[in-house]
């Protein structure tokens, strides 16, 4: 019997994607399980690359890429496992992670989606647990009110309203009573869409620090430079409208609007110190596209 199913989504990652296989052969070692790659129509050879060095994993050939909440729809419709990890193929699970995260849902029945600690490559902590946006948490925000988990050094198990999706371990009872990431998302606010309908559904999501990974971080992004913003925002705006409404979009932009227009002035008077010129108009830059965006930019 299968006790776990790993899926993995990769587009134009092929090293990467080797890479994390690597790690989670090793990572694996003592749990009954099978690992899935639904390949995102990659240009790179990743398919067959795969299947030459990694023969007993199932690879799903996607004929377009139709997004990341998509293929994993894929993977965990042809998963067997009475529990799924959602793996991204730059995220590399340390030996007992994964085993770690599959004892805590067996001892916890109540919670649906058990997440890890998150290091970036040079070992620093990585924030991996987020608030859902709303109008009020906008606000919070960006009036520097509330920085919903930021400063919270992920060093202790803890509910959250949702992790990210690098790595997530899921109940199959899960996808088989909420269903799975909505597709209407191609990249970016799914996990959050989907975590949120699985509190609403009854269950818990829950940081567990004992299972810790490292995480790269905007490896399929690569594959599409350009793209990866209009994705970002488009997904946000997803969001907002469909769990608060029109003028719940519209608070949450002018949210925005209000705190980059602040940012980039307070980033305006740093650009006065010699040493802090350069950061400075970069930032300058990026907050008032920000403010143009979220104001003037509606679809």
């Amino acid at each position: 019997m299968i006790t776990l199913s790993v899926i993995i989504v990769s587009f134009n990652t092929r090293e990467m994607t080797l890479e994390c296989l690597r790690a989670l052969a090793r990572a694996l070692d003592g749990i009954a399980s099978e690992t899935i790659v639904v390949d995102n129509a990659s240009t790179d050879g990743s398919a067959a690359a795969i299947r030459e060095h990694f023969p007993a994993v199932k690879v799903i050939e996607s004929g377009r890429n139709a997004g990341f909440g998509a293929a994993n729809n894929q993977g965990m419709q042809a998963a067997r496992g009475a529990f799924f990890l959602l793996l991204n193929s730059d995220a590399f699970p340390k030996p007992g992670a994964i085993a770690d995260l599959v004892d805590y849902l067996r001892a916890n029945p109540q919670v649906g989606v058990a997440g890890p600690r998150t290091l970036n490559k040079d070992g620093s902590l990585q924030v991996s647990c987020y608030r859902f946006t709303s109008p009020l948490h906008a606000w919070q925000e960006n009036l520097w009110l509330s920085h919903g988990y930021t400063d919270w050094p992920h060093d202790a198990e803890r509910e959250v309203e949702f992790v990210i999706g690098a790595c997530m371990a899921v109940r199959r009872e899960v996808f088989a009573q909420v269903g799975g990431f909505d597709e209407r998302f191609f990249m970016y606010s799914e996990e959050a869409d989907w975590q949120r309908r699985i509190w609403d559904s009854g269950w818990k999501v829950v940081f567990v620090p004992t299972a810790c990974i490292t995480h790269l971080g905007g490896a399929s992004g690569t594959a599409q430079p350009g793209k990866v913003p209009a994705y970002f925002w488009e997904s946000l705006d997803y969001y907002g409208r469909k769990h608060h409404g029109l003028a719940g979009l519209i608070a949450i932009r002018a949210a925005m609007v209000v705190g980059c227009f602040l940012r980039a002035i307070l980033w305006s008077i740093a650009a006065l110190v010699p040493s802090r010129r350069e950061l400075a108009a970069g930032k300058v830059r990026l907050h008032s596209s920000l403010v143009l965006r979220q104001a003037f930019h509606w679809r």
